[in-house]
């Protein structure tokens, strides 16, 4: 609520002083950037898998997505460009937030995305509807308790790796890709 509230006075105080109202990106705090190395290569997720990733987890206006090793932004910028969703990646390497931003901003999409070169565990995911994700399996189970932990009915969708034993709502088949889905469960 806290940041909601920073953005709707940052609103506010734009519209009294006459001047332009910031954008989504420009209301996201930047973390530190961190000192570690990628745990994975950066490989694109290829835009047919993007669109059925999207798609399985009903991305809409209404949602806020954060990508999890968002390499050049595609799924976030996606999502903006086709269905006004706010998005945020993070990502360890910054030659891919530069990316990820020139992306955006050639997409028209910069007043709706922001990338940052963070670690994606020690960010907190509580503001998202959505997270998308393309990680290596021993990665997907590190992070699977900070997932559950989210509030019931989040979307998780990841390309080409599953959460151990944690059953998926919907596994597809894509261009030859796995496209898994989960929602948060209820305590």
């Amino acid at each position: 609520m806290k940041k909601r509230h920073v953005w709707l006075t940052a609103i506010t105080l734009a519209t009294v002083l006459g001047a332009q109202a910031p954008t989504y990106a420009q209301t996201v705090q930047a973390p530190t950037s961190p000192s570690r190395t990628p745990d994975v290569i950066y490989v694109p997720t290829p835009r047919p898998v993007v669109d059925a990733m999207l798609k399985v987890a009903k991305v809409g206006k209404d949602d806020v997505l954060y990508d999890l090793g968002s390499g050049d932004g595609r799924i976030p910028v996606t999502a903006a460009k086709q269905f006004g969703t706010l998005g945020t990646g993070f990502d360890l390497d910054p030659k891919r937030i530069e990316e990820a931003n020139a992306n955006a901003k050639e997409q028209g999409v910069t007043d709706k995305v922001k990338f940052v070169q963070a670690d994606l565990f020690e960010q907190d995911l509580s503001k998202a509807t959505v997270i998308s994700l393309y990680l290596l399996p021993s990665l997907n189970l590190k992070l699977r308790p900070k997932l559950l932990a989210l509030k019931p009915g989040t979307r998780i969708v990841s390309h080409a790796f599953d959460m151990g034993d944690w059953t998926p709502d919907q596994t597809l088949t894509v261009e030859g890709s796995t496209v898994y889905f989960w929602t948060v469960p209820k305590r």
